[in-house]
């Protein structure tokens, strides 16, 4: 393995610098195809920044899989399809019909959604 790839593949810019290698990519070519700036591309490979979550999306089509890990209980499963939609707490909650304090509460494990709100997560989560 080239010495420019990453040794270990554990945080979001070790996949992406992986990815674009392995496709013999420059990081101008990724930040295209991802809508952003090619500097931003250097700071999430040198895991220097984190992305925005409005460009999860977008680093999952060019990836090809969702690098994060896989959700298991109701919390990390709401943020996780927040985050695969490239939402915000606030505009989730909105898309939900409720408060963001709220939202906040679901994925921290604070309290459950119960009735209606369900319902709106169940429509959320079969669109992804």
């Amino acid at each position: 393995m080239p010495a420019h790839y990453p040794k270990d593949i554990s945080a979001l810019g070790d996949h992406i610098r992986k990815r674009r290698l392995d496709l013999k990519l420059l990081q101008k070519q990724v930040a295209d195809q991802i809508a952003v700036h090619e500097m931003t591309i250097t700071s999430w490979e040198r895991n220097a920044a984190v992305s925005a979550v409005r460009y999860v999306p977008a680093i999952i089509q060019f990836l090809g899989y969702d690098p994060l890990p896989m959700a298991t209980a109701f919390p990390e499963l709401l943020a996780s399809a927040r985050r695969a939609l490239g939402l915000s707490h606030r505009k989730m909650a909105a898309k939900l019909g409720v408060d963001p304090a709220t939202l906040l509460g679901w994925e921290a494990g604070r309290h459950r959604p119960t009735g209606k709100s369900l319902d709106g997560i169940a429509r959320v989560l079969q669109s992804l």
